[in-house]
């Protein structure tokens, strides 16, 4: 669940950013882009590096359960949103996608609001449902198949960073 609150608190940054320009910057200057670019491949990677190393501990925090301390819990959240807030492609979808729905005529910000919170309902209902699934899930795996889940997916996070690492943005 505190995946899902970071993934949603994201929303509102990108959304927030969009909404004052930002995802424009973004569209517009190689720079900026590739500086975001860079930093999200670098926190991908890292994440990727820290799974890879992991000893299974899915399995340690399922026997946690309630008891796990706090700042496991914030912590998962703060990767959650820094996957999130660090990728430039959202703040380039969101700068393609929200605009469609603004009507100029009307006071932005408020539009703004209703589509990221309609956005945001949305993003966390879905994480909601992979919260589900994954607990469900992980009941299932013992520590060695947590390890290799963990591993797998530091392999992926790996590969997100590198293929974030080497996306060009189309040229217009």
């Amino acid at each position: 669940m505190s995946g899902a609150v970071g993934a949603v608190l994201s929303d509102a940054v990108l959304i927030g950013a969009v909404a004052i320009g930002l995802g424009a910057l973004l569209a517009a200057s190689e720079f900026w882009f590739s500086a975001l670019k860079w930093v999200g491949a670098a926190y991908l990677a890292f994440l990727g590096i820290m799974m890879l190393r992991s000893k299974g501990t899915i399995d340690s925090a399922l026997q946690a359960g309630a008891s796990q301390p706090r700042g496991t819990v914030i912590s998962i959240g703060l990767k959650s949103f820094m996957v999130a807030v660090t990728n430039p492609k959202g703040y380039l979808f969101f700068s393609a996608f929200l605009p469609q729905f603004i009507d100029p005529a009307a006071p932005q910000m408020q539009q703004y609001i209703v589509l990221g919170g309609i956005f945001a309902a949305l993003d966390f209902a879905i994480m909601f449902g992979y919260a589900v699934f994954g607990s469900q899930a992980v009941r299932v795996l013992r520590s060695e198949g947590a390890k290799w889940l963990e591993r797998a997916c530091g392999g992926a996070l790996l590969a997100l960073a590198g293929s974030l690492a080497l996306y060009r943005r189309a040229v217009n």
